[in-house]
């Protein structure tokens, strides 16, 4: 990979993820709400998602998949010196859940602070991890995409209950004298915000044929432009792994792509929708499957409430 200059010196050592064990299918919900299996399939390509129980929080879901990173990359505790979570369903706003998340994992007074760019998080907070780590600003760092999705969803409307999911997904950003993350590139569309919002600061909402068209007119050049900045062609990917948003969405931009040896992470069909969870999770459930052997380049979108979005060109441990 010909990562420009300014994208030397950074690299994810490792993933990790952790889903909670409460499989909710489509015939459970249909028990539930007027929809059915083929009804959620053919509209967002789900057949079951994970739901987390009242004991699983943001916090402790992000402690299992960060503690698997850390595992995974041979990375201890006290080497880690700033945390970072991204995630919009924490229940409480104060107190932030990273520096929770860095005490329950053992590390010893590391920066600490939540990031909420929605379902955009993990490539937001692995962007800020990377330039943290080139800088000198940080040596190794723990970036955590955590999602209990299911408190802000109301389980009576089927629009909303079928496609969100809990989860989380972490990486451990290590220094590296060859790059390993390529540059960014995001940004917002404000003018989109509400299109995806908290109904009644309660309940989770969104329009979905605006965000369909959103997503698949507006993205695809985000994507091509991180290719470019990281000097990858789309003919040399070894996977697409944009945000598990609706298996539709993520096929559309794929096929625009034009990558077609490319494998296309489907996470969502068995995980849901899980926000900024979804990438890291996909990536570390891929690589546990054989699916991206060492070295793989790897191309990630993200994309949610705000709007935001970003991308990023990623070397696979």
């Amino acid at each position: 990979m010909n990562l420009s200059p300014t994208a030397a010196g950074a690299r994810v050592a490792a993933f990790g993820e952790y889903q909670p064990g409460n499989v909710v299918t489509n015939d459970d919900l249909a028990a539930r709400v007027d929809t059915t299996d083929e009804w959620i399939r053919s509209r967002v390509g789900i057949e079951e998602r994970r739901v987390a129980g009242g004991d699983e929080t943001v916090v402790s879901m992000a402690v299992a998949a960060g503690g698997k990173a850390l595992a995974a990359g041979g990375v201890s505790p006290d080497e880690i010196d700033l945390v970072i979570v991204a995630t919009c369903t924490v229940t409480d706003q104060i107190p932030n859940a990273a520096a929770s998340v860095a005490t329950r994992l053992g590390i010893n007074a590391p920066g600490a602070f939540d990031l909420n760019a929605a379902c955009a998080g993990f490539c937001y907070a692995l962007n800020v991890a990377a330039d943290s780590v080139r800088s000198g600003s940080a040596r190794n760092v723990l970036v955590v995409g955590s999602e209990k999705m299911s408190e802000w969803v109301d389980w009576d409307d089927r629009s909303t209950c079928v496609i969100f999911a809990d989860g989380a997904g972490a990486a451990v950003v290590t220094p590296a004298e060859a790059p390993g993350i390529g540059p960014v590139v995001w940004g917002s569309a404000g003018d989109g915000a509400d299109t995806i919002y908290l109904r009644e600061n309660k309940y989770l909402y969104q329009e979905g044929q605006a965000v369909f068209r959103w997503t698949t007119t507006e993205l695809y050049p985000v994507a091509l432009q991180a290719l470019e900045r990281a000097g990858v062609s789309a003919t040399e990917l070894t996977a697409f792994v944009p945000h598990q948003a609706n298996l539709r969405i993520v096929e559309a931009i794929a096929r625009k792509l034009g990558a077609p040896q490319a494998l296309i992470a489907r996470d969502i069909v068995t995980a849901g929708n899980t926000s900024s969870a979804s990438i890291p999770l996909a990536i570390s459930r891929m690589s546990g499957r054989g699916e991206l052997p060492s070295g793989s380049t790897v191309l990630t979108l993200g994309f949610g409430a705000g709007l935001t979005y970003a991308a990023q060109v990623l070397r696979i441990p």
